[in-house]
């Protein structure tokens, strides 16, 4: 059944909309009755009671903001009547309880994954091209023309005809205004050749801004980032160019490599500009160690494995009021149903924690997790301060239009794609996830930059819900793109591999839409290819841990 509100905790004082509601509008709630004062619409968030200034506001039940305006019962909270408020926090109690949930229907699952020498295992199988400094990056496209169509890994839409159209209607004497209502269809051009190597998902070129310049931490930290792709258990090898003269050195990327996997044996070959001469003899050198690199990675082929040797990477972007209310809990479902058989998962993007400090400091395994996540958060709130920002400032124009008007509350939403299992370990960007069960990691909201670290920190699944709608992938990892609400999974059907909007819609409760999605996962584990994969959608940015939101 479809309900007109919903109230997320019992401790909230505000209700939020499920459907635009008209002025003068009787919704009821536990028995409570309120008229809307004033039009409120989907997403947004009603008083239940009057709130005068300074009022808190409480919503998950946890602090998101205090009132600087009065508003009725039955009125509309809006960035002019409700500022940024969070509860100070301080040390739990260790260790934290947890009533695991019933994993009886994916107890003995398996996917079809690549089994690695560290024992970790892919749910893909891809060659990497690399530069270690961005002058490197043209030559990185370089090879990239050269690869990709022969090999049969090209796939793209082309509208290049609907150009040659306009064209041609512009020669025939078309005017300004016939162009602008000439209706044209994209098409198809098809780019896509057999593949040569059919156990390899294709090759990814990651070019970045990075390796030179800036400071010397820059550098060890994108090496770092780098060194968590090519160790990553989705890659088979890679293809590293250098430069020669930059800040992150060969050597430099080659530590970072021992750290994650001391015993490293996948094929890597990687090339000094200024040692080799021309780019010629640079870019036929690195082709001919591609292909003999590509050779060997074909001969993997996928193999059964345990749930427990997944690891998922939780994230979200173009969130909307109803993201902390169906996709991130069912995603939080998932994560405590993963967790339970074994498998690892990634909280990240720090500045969506604040205001609920204090329930990752409860369930945190033990004093010192938890001292490294209020250490982290700190420093990463006081660096933004620093600067003349703040976590207030993270909600986007669409995050508020859509219904999150404090960062608060979006944090609150946000943070339930971590489920309710323990923390188990908090990691600095961009260290590697070791421990089995819930980590957290030190990223920042921005949802490509902290994708990328991610997936840099071991996941091979990235499940990303959106409320607004994003094309965003990964080069070497399928990322999961989640729909919160029908509508946006009716409108843009392209980029949306799941709704859950049917938890709003009152035809699933979360807990059968996370079971929903973790079916989807061991599909998508084994093979199944999703629509950003499809799109070609590969968005890579590293962090260089400046102030980002």
């Amino acid at each position: 059944m479809k309900h007109l509100v919903a109230k997320i905790h019992p401790a909230d004082n505000v209700l939020v909309a499920l459907t635009d509601l008209p002025i003068g509008t009787p919704v009821t709630w536990d028995g409570v009755t309120v008229t809307t004062t004033e039009k409120i619409p989907a997403k947004h968030k009603l008083a239940l009671q009057p709130l005068a200034p300074g009022a808190e506001v409480t919503m998950y039940g946890v602090l998101v903001g205090k009132m600087a305006a009065p508003v009725a019962q039955g009125g509309l909270l809006t960035t002019a009547n409700i500022k940024h408020a969070t509860d100070s926090y301080q040390e739990g109690q260790h260790p934290h309880s947890w009533a695991q949930p019933d994993v009886t229907k994916f107890a003995g699952r398996t996917f079809r994954g690549y089994h690695r020498p560290d024992g970790r295992v892919g749910t893909a199988n891809y060659w990497l091209v690399i530069p270690l400094v961005f002058c490197e990056n043209r030559n990185i496209q370089v090879l990239e023309e050269a690869l990709v169509n022969d090999l049969g890994y090209a796939r793209r839409k082309s509208y290049q005809p609907q150009t040659q159209a306009l064209v041609e209607l512009m020669k025939a004497g078309k005017s300004v205004e016939e162009i602008l209502a000439t209706d044209l269809h994209s098409a198809e051009v098809d780019y896509q050749k057999p593949r040569l190597f059919p156990n390899v998902d294709g090759i990814r070129f990651l070019q970045h801004e990075g390796g030179c310049g800036g400071i010397r931490q820059d550098a060890q930290t994108l090496c770092g980032l780098l060194a968590g792709y090519i160790t990553h258990p989705n890659v088979a090898g890679a293809t590293v160019l250098s430069l020669g003269c930059q800040n992150a050195q060969a050597s430099m990327l080659q530590e970072e490599i021992a750290k994650r996997d001391p015993n490293f044996s996948k094929p890597l070959f990687i090339l000094d500009q200024q040692t080799i001469g021309t780019e010629e003899a640079l870019v036929s050198m690195a082709l001919r160690q591609t292909f003999a690199g590509l050779m060997q990675a074909n001969q993997q082929q996928r193999q059964p494995a345990p749930l427990s040797k997944l690891t998922i990477g939780l994230e979200c972007g173009g969130s909307d009021g109803f993201s902390g209310i169906s996709a991130n809990p069912a995603v939080g479902h998932v994560s405590d149903l993963l967790v339970a058989l074994g498998g690892s998962v990634i909280l990240a993007e720090f500045p969506e924690l604040c205001g609920v400090e204090q329930e990752i400091v409860n369930r945190s395994v033990d004093h010192d997790t938890a001292q490294r996540f209020t250490s982290l958060m700190k420093a990463y709130g006081e660096s933004a301060v620093a600067v003349g920002s703040g976590f207030d400032m993270n909600p986007s124009p669409g995050n508020i239009r859509d219904g999150l008007i404090t960062d608060a509350m979006k944090s609150a939403g946000a943070a339930r794609k971590g489920g309710s299992s323990p923390v188990v370990a908090v990691l600095d960007y961009p260290e590697l996830v070791t421990k089995p069960g819930l980590n957290l990691l030190c990223t920042p909201g921005n949802d490509v930059e902290s994708t990328t670290a991610e997936v840099g920190s071991g996941a091979n699944i990235v499940l990303f819900t959106t409320g607004l709608g994003t094309p965003t992938g990964n080069p070497i990892a399928p990322v999961v793109k989640i729909s919160s609400n029908t509508k946006l999974a009716l409108r843009m059907p392209d980029i949306i591999d799941l709704n859950t909007g049917t938890v709003i819609d009152g035809e699933e409760t979360i807990e059968q839409a996370g079971e929903r999605i973790l079916d989807y996962v061991v599909q998508v584990a084994s093979g199944l290819e999703v629509s950003a994969v499809r799109h070609g959608q590969t968005d890579f940015i590293p962090w260089k841990r400046g102030v980002s939101l």
